[in-house]
């Protein structure tokens, strides 16, 4: 058993078992391993490629194939956001893809087992893309990053993959995460460094914070929503450093960005961004305003994690395995079908 966790602890390590050998030992071991941390397999098809149904729409919403990406997750609401730059420089909605599957609860993940799915702001390079995932193709989403791992948060191999299955990952059928990873990786190869993944528990409009005032989770989250905001505002993919033991958005710093996440913020020098941080600070306040009033609702208890409501149609209508035969071209079980079931968010 030792060796069969070892040989499994990385994506991308390799084992040399016939195809079938490979996903038999899969299912088995699934529920000893922390993470989405499935090995890598022969690959079933080539790497997803843009189609032109997709180079359509993007050519009406006047974005290039080669543009810039940036990926919001939202878990209440399952669902994935891949926003594109268009023709105005700034980025606009591309696409919102309904989730498959989620595990845990709302808030970030802090340790290996947890079954947590990440919240946080993450950056994804061309090497984190794999095309021979056991879950069809994947990318991984660099948890633990700079914050989580001065925080000593644990725990590896946190995907965004296909099939309807999770430990920590965000699962969207094979058909969703192939668009998204042939988008992706267009922008990519067209020589954007790294894109941006911006995970949330929800969408972080001052409702929502206020039905949600009384979890403990509620101080990361005003730090979450700061990003939000910038985002919402500008357009643009916000700047994300980390000093004070929290993320910190479009910030310029005298002498150039924190070394230690943990040690207190250094000396900010002023600039255009004054503006924003007044409208970010502004949301603030409404936010304060609404907690004084607002009632915190107690429904949002997840047994464990979530799913979009068409895919919990869909469950009930075929089954888990009737289910999976529908999403994953490999039949790969659906995640606790009873606890999908459950999910206290449907709207």
């Amino acid at each position: 058993m030792f060796a069969l966790r070892h040989r499994l602890s990385r994506e991308t390590s390799r084992l040399r078992l016939p195809l079938l050998a490979r996903l038999a030992a899969a299912t088995v071991a699934g529920g000893l391993l922390a993470g989405c941390m499935a090995m890598d397999v022969a690959s079933l098809a080539e790497a997803p490629q843009l189609s032109n149904k997709v180079k359509a729409e993007m050519s009406k919403k006047k974005m290039r194939p080669e543009s810039p990406v940036l990926v919001r997750i939202f878990k209440q609401e399952s669902e994935l956001e891949v926003w594109k730059v268009n023709a105005s420089g700034q980025y606009a909605l591309f696409k919102t893809y309904p989730m498959c599957r989620w595990s845990g609860k709302l808030g970030p993940k802090t340790k290996s087992g947890d079954r947590q799915a990440p919240e946080g702001f993450y950056h994804v390079s061309a090497g984190m893309l794999n095309p021979n995932s056991q879950y069809y193709v994947s990318f991984n989403l660099g948890y633990p990053n700079r914050l989580e791992s001065a925080l000593g948060y644990t725990g590896e191999a946190l995907m965004v993959h296909g099939a309807c299955s999770s430990s920590g990952c965000y699962a969207m059928t094979d058909q969703g995460v192939g668009e998204i990873y042939a988008i992706v990786q267009k922008a990519l190869d067209g020589g954007q460094q790294r894109f941006q993944v911006q995970a949330y528990p929800f969408r972080m409009t001052t409702e929502n914070m206020a039905k949600h005032k009384g979890d403990p989770n509620m101080p990361f989250w005003r730090t979450l929503k700061e990003g939000y905001d910038a985002f919402a505002f500008t357009k643009r993919q916000p700047k994300v450093s980390v000093c004070g033991g929290r993320y910190v958005f479009n910030r310029e710093f005298a002498d150039g960005e924190p070394s230690d996440p943990l040690a207190q913020c250094p000396a900010t020098v002023g600039g255009a961004e004054n503006a924003l941080m007044a409208k970010i600070g502004a949301e603030q306040k409404k936010l304060d305003a609404a907690f004084a009033s607002a009632t915190p609702v107690s429904s949002f208890a997840y047994s464990d994690g979530g799913m979009h409501p068409s895919f919990r149609s869909l469950l009930k209508q075929k089954g888990a395995e009737g289910m999976a035969a529908r999403i994953s071209r490999t039949k790969y079980p659906v995640s606790r079908p009873e606890a999908a079931l459950a999910d206290p968010y449907d709207d």
